[in-house]
This record gives C-alpha cells, structure tokens and sequence, in this order.
C-alpha cells in the first residue's frame, strides 16, 4: 500500500454483510474517470450480487455498489467538479463499485445530472424511476392495454404491490401523473400514512380487505415489487384480460401457480428485465430527471455510512426501508 488510501465496504465472504476495509485509491486508465463519490446507491442487485448465487460473481473481496453519484476529479472528457450518475460499465458487478470513497469508471458511462438533484437523489433516482416508467410505459402500456373499457389512463386501476418502496412508491406517482386510480399494498399502518393522498391504502394482514379484492376483481393492472407466494394472489384481483407486471422480489423468488385458475383467471404475467434495456432506461432518465429537480417526482432517500452497509442491506432484504438507501462517506480523514 504505497498509493493514496481510502476507506471502502467489502464483501469478503458471499452471504455476510460487507466490511470497512482501508484500500489503495484506485488510478484511473485511459477512457475513464477518477470520481469521488458523495452517495452510493444499495440496490437489490448489489443484495442478490452479495448473496452469491447471482450468475455475475465479482471475484472476492470486492467492493459492492452497481450505483452512485459523485464528483469527477480526474478526466480526459468530463470537466472536473461535474457531478454525475455513476451506473455500468460492470460497477459492483465485473469491477470494484460505488461503495467507496473513490471510484474508477469508464468515461462513456458517466451521464451528467441536472443542476439542483441532491446527491443522495442522484445516487438512487436511477432504478427506481426508469424501472417504474419502463414498467407503465412499455410492459403494461397503461392506458393502452387491449382491455374494454381502457382507453386512457384515467381508466385503469392499478394495484401496486409495494407500494411505499423505492421502485413501488415511483409506480405510485407515475401511475396518478397520468391520471389512474391507484390501491397501494404496504406492510404496515405507518407505510399506509406515508402513500399520496388519493390512493387506498391496504395493509398486507387485512385478510378481509384481499378477500374483497378477490371476489371483486376491480383492477385492470397489478404492478408488484414483492414477489413470492402471494404474487398469484394479488394478481387474482385484476379483471380477465388484464395483466399482472412483475418486478421484484422481496418477499421471495419462488412463485408456484396452479395452472387451471391461472388459465381461468386470464391475466397476463409480465416480467421487468431491466438489465437488456439500459438505452430504454437513459432516455427515461434524461426526460424525467428535472421532474425530480422541480418536486414533481419524489423520491425518499434514507442514509447510512459506509460502516452501516450492512444494516442497509438488511433493512432492504426484509423491506423495512422508506424508499431507497445511500451509503454517504464519512469527513476525510
């Protein structure tokens, strides 16, 4: 260790929570960019990545974050002092991430962010946002779906599972921006206070509440962030000829079905694969950011030092966070 340090989270071992560790800076090579990073975004990617049984294994220890926002230092194209989006060119993934003081990418990956988006926004804006409207937008085509009766967005009823989460929460507002009513599935009361007024609120213990919803079957659309069993449930409350989109899951990976309701239900199980559709999610990006700027869109941002990775990643893994979480470095030391 001979070069400039900084401080950094690890993952030493797959499946255990990441380590602050003191590292060598890394130097930058041609085509890319020293950056010094102000907040790093603690995704679902970088949590699977972690767990170690994703296809893409970085080799061990590395330093996690598929994403970021920082502050160039050192480049042959961007200008020093320009803040921008660290996402790609494998971060966290084939290469050390933004879970750093310091970070090495190539130039072609770094986009530059609108003036006024604070650093903990800029960090985490990106998934969430892109994958919402890339979600509305192209997979359900709200307002578009061969259904009777939909013929604009103001039309549809869409239920969002997860709905006080960083990507369900964004699905929200993008869904009531384009005029549709919205039922928003949380976990608790306290995440039930935080939806925009207008949207219905269902608390994922109000059994009585699901069954209305199964026997009614009011909603057009069903977006969900949670997964797992109840998946197939929840995608029982949308209409025949509606669609069910599919985007994460937190509250498990296996979704069994039983084929003959399913089939009788006839409603669409859409998936959201956003690692193929980067081009599609940087154009979204770009249009949508100032709305970010002019408080149009929200996004809730919760912050942890780099030593707290851990506690970030557990907070996500049970989906106990209010929106989206940042590791910020800690005063130069």
């Amino acid at each position: 260790m001979t070069g400039p340090m900084m401080r950094a989270a690890r993952i030493h071992r797959w499946g255990e929570a990441p380590v602050l560790d003191v590292v060598e800076r890394p130097q930058r090579a041609e085509g890319e960019s020293l950056v010094k990073v102000e907040a790093a975004a603690v995704s679902h990617l970088d949590l699977t990545v972690a767990g170690g049984d994703f296809d893409l294994k970085p080799s061990l220890p590395y330093v996690g974050g598929t994403g970021g926002c920082g502050v160039v230092v050192e480049s042959d194209t961007h200008p020093a002092g320009q803040r921008v989006m660290l996402r790609g060119g494998g971060l966290g993934l084939k290469r050390d991430g933004t879970w750093a003081e310091y970070v090495v990418a190539a130039d072609r990956h770094l986009n530059a962010l609108p003036e006024g988006l604070p650093p903990g926004v800029g960090a985490t804006f990106f998934t969430p946002l892109t994958t919402a409207a890339s979600a509305l937008r192209h997979t359900a085509r709200l307002g578009e779906w061969n259904l009777d009766g939909i013929d604009s967005a103001s039309d549809e009823l869409v239920v969002v599972g997860g709905a006080a989460g960083g990507v369900g929460s964004m699905v929200v507002q993008l869904a009531m921006r384009e005029g549709a009513n919205v039922i928003g599935v949380v976990a608790d009361d306290d995440q039930a206070a935080s939806l925009p007024a207008g949207v219905e609120a269902v608390v994922a213990t109000d059994d009585a509440r699901a069954a209305e919803l199964t026997r009614d079957r009011p909603a057009s659309l069903l977006v969900d962030t949670l997964g797992g069993a109840g998946l197939g449930a929840r995608s029982g409350w949308v209409r025949s000829g509606g669609r069910a989109v599919s985007i994460g899951y937190v509250a498990g990976t296996d979704l069994t079905l039983d084929l003959p309701n399913w089939l009788l239900q006839d409603v669409a199980l859409l998936p959201v694969n956003m690692i193929r559709r980067d081009r599609q999610a940087r154009a979204l990006a770009a249009e949508l950011a100032p709305r970010l700027v002019d408080g149009e869109l929200k996004v809730d941002v919760e912050q942890f030092g780099f030593a707290d990775a851990g506690r970030a990643l557990e907070l996500l893994a049970s989906g106990r966070l209010r929106g989206r979480a940042v590791l910020v470095p800690q005063e130069a030391w």
